[in-house]
């Protein structure tokens, strides 16, 4: 999506300075994708500094001009009250909304409020069902959750085979949580024989894209897996990485580890 491209394929403060004046003219001229991806520049501080109400406006008025991404967008502030109060009702229509415009992710995050009971019931069903839509759509979070859906039996028998295919289709895109889900698999053994090393890789490579559950995971191999990588200070480095981005797990094993 524009979010993760803005996000993580600007490199220099310069780039992200030119980027955020690029999309400020574009809104001032009232182009919708540009309000848009100004409104992910105010929310994640993109060349400016980081103001969530503003982002929130600026989503809002895209969702006007009928920008899809605008609604997603808007869709993620009303959940995670961002810049707004949260409001799982609005938060499902505003997916439902996006779903019926045809919008991979929108479709993909319809399926996500169907599978929490995020502002309509639980329905593991639908939630398959909306993520198998997302996937022949190609969009790479729908292959990761319809690989859940496999792999724990939400709303569809258990399929191991299926679940490392589809790992691998999310890791072969490039996808950080794909990598680190197949990573998972070949750890242990779903879909695939066991191979630690090559778990330990993915992991490494998950973890080096952000990933902070791979971080978690790539700490866990450094810190256990004698016959591999044992290493209890890169274990301790990436904990730490892992922990910076809120990952509970690892913020516990920082504590415990400079405890001991």
């Amino acid at each position: 999506m524009v979010r993760n491209l803005l996000e993580n394929g600007i490199g220099t403060d310069i780039d992200k300075k030119k980027a955020f004046e690029l999309y400020q003219k574009a809104a001032d001229l009232g182009n919708a994708s540009g309000i848009n991806n100004l409104g992910v520049c105010y929310e994640v501080g993109i060349g400016t500094d980081v103001d969530k109400k503003k982002a929130f406006e600026l989503y809002q008025k895209a969702v006007d001009l009928e920008n899809v991404n605008g609604i997603i967008s808007l869709g993620i502030c009303y959940e995670n009250g961002i810049g707004t109060d949260i409001d799982k009702k609005k938060t499902f229509e505003l997916y439902q909304k996006a779903a019926d415009l045809g919008n991979a992710l929108g479709i993909n995050n319809l399926g996500i409020c169907y599978e929490n009971g995020i502002g309509t019931d639980v329905d593991k069903k639908k939630a398959f069902e909306l993520y198998q839509k997302a996937v022949d759509l190609e969009n790479v979070n729908g292959i990761n959750n319809l690989g859940i859906c496999y792999e724990n039996g939400i709303g569809t028998d258990i399929d191991k085979k299926k679940t490392f295919e589809l790992y691998q289709k999310a890791a072969d895109l490039g996808n950080a949580l794909g990598i680190n889900n197949l990573g998972i698999c070949y750890e242990n053994g779903i879909g695939t024989d066991i191979d630690k090393k090559k778990a330990f890789e993915l992991y490494k490579k998950a973890a080096d894209l952000g990933n902070n559950v791979a971080q978690y995971n790539l700490a866990l191999m450094y810190e256990y897996e004698k016959e591999i990588v044992k290493d209890i200070d890169k274990a301790i480095y990436w904990y730490k990485k892992s922990a910076e981005q809120g990952n509970q797990h690892a913020q516990n094993r920082v504590k415990s580890l400079m405890h001991n």
